[in-house]
């Protein structure tokens, strides 16, 4: 086997099986930059822009680019206390061994408010597709000692299912300031995703087996610096069965004018990751890039871990007079 296939099955197996400590069950697909897309985060954040609709789109290589990732979203705040959005994400091998494809709606209820702190709640829905190509992968009981792999070896591996599509569903809360006159906005949220529990269909007798849920906790504050200048920590707390994930960082943006600002930061995945981003944004188009750098020392012998990230998003206006006036400051970066 050589490099670059031994690369692609070790990805597979991550991916699939979150082999992250001692996490021994499948977890979920990641971005660095997950502000943009807030509804992988937290479905309470759809729609919590200032404008009338946005749209974006993310794209994700990792190990070399034996793993890519892929999302797209759109959403729009109404005028009905109801705020609407759609999210698409699909990671798969570069060999295609591996395919692994979410597709949700989100709806967040924003009737809940105490002067300018705004408290959203809301529910997603949709589905989940997880397929394997077992012709393409390779099994330890198909290497024969001194000569390496055999691809003429029967594993005794049976996948029970090498496709399957599940309902799947989760929930969100959310807080944010929303007075723009406050030097300190806070805000933060939680949610859990995969509360159906959809079973793991790959191995035999992985009926009883199913995806554990997924909670995520977050916070942080736009902290008003200078008429140029505005500094956003950030906190992330993930976990999915034994598998866990801590983020802190920040972000600043700098005005360079009515239609024009400069972002640039980092976020420090602990005991992983050190992701640097930059950021540009024109007349509602934001472009972003980062670049996930090897951080641990537990994973520094192990393969390519460094990742790239790059991002794209428009807010637009569709005259929405009454979303457009009202007092909000979006709570996220």
């Amino acid at each position: 086997m050589n490099k670059n296939k031994l690369l692609k099955a070790v990805a597979v197996l991550v991916a699939v099986l979150g082999l992250r400590g001692t996490a021994l069950s499948q977890v979920d697909p990641h971005f660095s930059q997950y502000f943009i897309q807030p509804m992988f985060l937290n479905p309470a954040l759809t729609g919590a822009i200032e404008g009338d609709y946005r749209v974006s789109a993310v794209w994700r290589s990792q190990y070399g680019g034996t793993l890519t990732t892929q999302g797209i979203s759109a959403e729009a705040p109404t005028n009905m206390n109801l705020n609407v959005g759609m999210n698409i994400m699909h990671q798969s091998s570069s060999d295609g061994a591996y395919n692994y494809t979410t597709g949700y709606a989100n709806f967040a209820y924003t009737g809940v408010r105490f002067g300018t702190h705004q408290i959203v709640m809301a529910v997603q829905a949709g589905f989940i597709n997880r397929r394997f190509n077992v012709s393409k992968l390779q099994f330890g009981d198909q290497w024969v000692a001194g000569l390496g792999y055999d691809p003429n070896s029967i594993t005794s591996e049976n996948f029970y299912k090498p496709s399957v599509s599940s309902f799947d569903a989760g929930t969100g809360i959310a807080y944010y300031n929303g007075n723009p006159d406050n030097k300190v906005k806070l805000f933060g949220g939680f949610s859990a995703f995969h509360l159906t529990r959809p079973t793991d269909p790959f191995i035999s007798g992985g009926e009883k087996s199913r995806l554990p849920v997924r909670y995520s906790a977050h916070a942080g504050a736009r902290i008003y610096v200078s008429e140029m200048f505005d500094l956003v920590p950030n906190f992330l707390y993930m976990r999915q069965g034994n598998a866990q994930e801590k983020m802190v960082g920040a972000y600043a943006q700098i005005y360079g004018g009515a239609n024009t600002d400069l972002m640039f930061g980092a976020n420090l995945r602990i005991d992983d990751a050190l992701a640097p981003f930059v950021g540009f944004y024109h007349k509602g188009f934001t472009f972003g890039a980062s670049y996930d750098v090897n951080a641990s020392a537990k994973t520094q012998n192990f393969i390519n871990r460094n990742s790239i990230e790059v991002s794209l998003s428009y807010v637009g206006w569709g005259g929405n007079t009454e979303v457009k006036t009202k007092p909000f400051y979006c709570p996220r970066f």
